[in-house]
Parts: C-alpha cells; structure tokens; sequence
C-alpha cells in the first residue's frame, strides 16, 4: 500500500461547506504518484517512453470530507493483467472512509498507439502493493 496525506483546502469547499465531489480525483491523482514512478522512477513523463494510460476512473462517496481534518489517502493495487491493471483508492478523515475508487491503468505505447503487455519486473513491484477486495 502508498500512501499520502492531504489537506483540504478552502477553495475545495462547495455550497453546503463540505469538500466538493470533483476534488478526490485529484486526490487520488497524487495517490497514483508512486504507481507511476514504478513504471517512470523520475517522473519524466515522455511522450515516446512513458508506457501508461488511464482508461476508465470511477468512484464511490460514502461519507462527507470537511475542511478542517486531513485526509489519508490509501493506494493499492486490486487487479492486474497482461496488458492494464487496477489501482484501487480510500480517501479517509477521522478514521472514518469517505471516498473509494478504481483507476484501470493500460500498459500503452504512443508510437505505436496499442496497449502492450506489461513488463514481468513491473508485475512483480505492483504485486508488492496488491489488495484483495
């Protein structure tokens, strides 16, 4: 398992004063961080090398995030394939879960423009981090 702490920002409020729906996308985003540098150890993030894609996100609000406690956000991985995996996120304030979501990430190659299967020594560091569900 990665994880991060954020802090909700005031800016991230909506009308009824609890951290808007669209934020822990981003959140999530950061949480996926240590995901890539598996794949892109510096973060350089070419075109013509870096090997992934998102291809499908969703998510899951099972409680509200307010502004004044920050938030844990956990990042594992629950599913991998020859060509994509899943990473899965829980974004948690006061011990309690508040957000759940998945990101299917294709292992991808821009030059050619095809998913290709993902690299033995990459499955093994994703295993490392593997939730069952």
């Amino acid at each position: 398992m990665f994880s991060i702490t954020v802090y909700p920002r005031f800016g991230d409020l909506d009308a009824l004063r609890h951290v808007n729906n669209a934020v822990p996308s981003h959140w999530f985003e950061s949480g996926r961080t240590q995901v890539i540098k598996i794949f892109d150890p510096e973060l350089a993030i070419d075109k013509k090398t870096f090997p992934l894609i998102i291809a499908h996100i969703d998510y899951d609000y099972v409680a509200q995030v307010f502004l004044r406690y920050e938030v844990e956000i956990k990042t594992w991985i629950s599913r991998i394939g020859t060509k994509s995996f899943t990473v899965y996120h829980e974004a948690w304030q006061n011990n309690s879960l508040c957000v759940k979501g998945t990101a299917v990430m294709v292992h991808y190659d821009f030059n050619i423009e095809k998913s290709t299967p993902i690299p033995e020594d990459k499955i093994k560091l994703l295993m490392e981090h593997m939730i069952q569900l």
